[in-house]
């Protein structure tokens, strides 16, 4: 137990400071405190002590050096237990210190800012708060160390409750929280000076990646019920899944999520209204359209059975209209959308079990690294976010596609790296009417995007993920009366699978790129 009699203050971060201060000020408490926070209190009616005056010398080099001083950290860390400890600080005229409340100079958000200098960032390296942090929280059973100003509260209703007295249970929680902190910054701090090397030793990737996040909530379950799961923030963001609004509708659910991060994937890349639904993280339909209500019923007419109970994702306000056709094509797990008209909203919400989510996709900003885990590891690559330019794309066929149809070979080659490989799509203008996904042969996907589109595969165009290996994928898809293909190219077959589309009169159009998705 500590028994509170001197607290340091040195903060940042100062929400909440004047309140807490004023409640330690009413227990009796003396406070110490350095440059801006000294003045705050002061301004406020608080009696501060200056820790220059303390320690008998002065604020330097652009106030770098405050606190980093033997009287300071004397007396955080001199051991209350131990006599000869006491009797050295009492000869060396060092006073203890019961508590130190620190947070530290905002590093990761001044990276954060564009065309941030290495300068800039050098000087957002905390050196006098993590050392106090780090010496308290180092000898919590005798000093209290308070690095989160959520705690302020708290702290002062125990000390209130309790004649200025925290419990051992609170010191240690405290302690292990400020250690928490302290390896994060430096964490933040070692990778993005590391990512700066540029003396020819460095890959591209650092050697060891430190990687932050917070918990938001724990879920129900995980992918099956006898599986625990929580959803975490990355800590160095403030937009994304974790942040969204639910409107309407049950908690949502590990799978939930998952589908709602493959829904967001899609409709962000496109500029026109767009919808898509999602089905065991696999889209069923992906459409853009003149209106959401158009593309939301391409998305639904592209495999109507498979999008029972999916996850409907837009990239524009719902709509009354929109709104209504949802209600119509039957049961959907989830909506999420940048927002919803009043009365879209009212009629949606009446559907009880419907989660309504809202969401700004605007600022949006995608994530530039793909983490995967693996026993024992992590796999980590750049994101697949590759758009091919209309004037890079080959066409290696005698018959040529028209402008019309590069545009929706291209609109497949945006869905298509979506959608888990092996994968084959068949569009029409700019909606799917068939996917064959998650193969192990793409004949097989081939034949599944046919089955789906049905009638519709006629006069459509097939879009591959990869390189189309054989022929056989040709003639099944001339036999189905499509029109023209878009792939990767790049195979030993090239000339043969070329070869054949000729002969059945198709147009082809190589990328020279690859959207695998595994």
């Amino acid at each position: 137990m500590v028994k509170v009699q001197t607290v340091l203050i040195s903060v940042y971060d100062k929400s909440g400071l004047v309140e807490f201060a004023q409640g330690l000020h009413a227990l009796g408490i003396k406070i110490l405190s350095t440059g801006g926070t000294a003045k705050l209190l002061r301004q406020a009616g608080i009696p501060v002590e200056d820790v220059s005056a303390r320690t008998g010398f002065p604020e330097i080099l652009d106030g770098r050096v405050k606190t980093l001083h033997p009287v300071i950290h004397g007396g955080l860390l001199a051991l209350r237990h131990k006599n000869s400890h006491l009797e050295e600080i009492k000869k060396q005229k060092i006073a203890p210190i019961d508590m130190v409340v620190v947070n530290l100079y905002p590093f990761s958000k001044v990276i954060q800012k564009k065309n941030v200098t290495l300068g800039e960032a050098l000087e957002n390296i905390d050196i006098g708060g993590p050392s106090m942090l780090r010496s308290a929280a180092k000898n919590f059973k005798s000093v209290a160390v308070v690095s989160n100003p959520a705690r302020y509260k708290d702290i002062l209703s125990e000390l209130d409750n309790n004649k200025g007295i925290l419990s051992d249970a609170v010191l240690f929680k405290l302690a292990v929280e400020t250690f928490q902190k302290t390896s994060q910054y430096d964490d933040v701090i070692f990778n993005y000076l590391n990512s700066r090397i540029k003396d020819g030793s460095f890959s591209g990737w650092p050697q060891e990646l430190c990687l932050h996040f917070v918990k938001v909530q724990e879920l129900r379950y995980g992918e099956n019920p006898h599986q625990a799961a929580a959803l975490y923030r990355e800590r160095q963001r403030k937009e994304g899944l974790p942040d969204i609004r639910q409107l309407h509708g049950k908690e949502l659910s590990f799978n939930n999520f998952m589908d709602l991060n493959a829904a967001l994937g899609v409709v962000k890349d496109f500029d026109r209204p767009a919808a898509v639904i999602i089905k065991h993280n696999n889209p069923t339909g992906v459409a853009e359209s003149t209106t959401l209500k158009d593309a939301y019923r391409r998305v639904w007419q592209s495999d109507p059975v498979s999008a029972f109970g999916g996850i409907i994702g837009c990239n524009r306000k719902v709509d009354k209209a929109t709104a209504d056709l949802i209600i119509k094509s039957g049961f959907r797990e989830c909506v999420i959308a940048p927002g919803y008209d009043r009365q879209a909203f009212k009629m949606l919400s009446q559907k009880k079990n419907l989660r309504i989510i809202e969401m700004n996709m605007k600022d949006l900003a995608s994530s530039t690294i793909d983490l995967r885990q693996v026993q024992g590891g992590l796999l980590v690559q750049d994101r697949d976010a590759k758009v091919v330019d209309p004037k890079e794309i080959r066409i290696v066929t005698k018959k040529k596609p028209t402008a019309r149809q590069v545009q929706s070979l291209l609109f497949g080659w945006n869905v298509i790296k979506h959608i888990r490989s092996n994968a084959v799509i068949l569009v029409k203008d700019t909606h799917t009417v068939g996917i064959g996904c998650g193969q192990t042969s793409r004949i097989e996907s081939t034949m599944l995007a046919i089955k789906k589109a049905g009638k519709q595969a006629k006069n459509s165009f097939l879009v591959s993920d990869a390189f189309i290996p054989k022929t056989d994928n040709v003639t099944v898809a001339a036999k189905a009366g499509i029109k023209a293909i878009i792939q990767t190219g790049g195979s030993i077959a090239d000339p043969d699978v070329i070869k054949a589309a000729d002969k059945a009169g198709m147009a082809m159009v190589m990328t020279g790129v690859r959207h695998f998705k595994h």
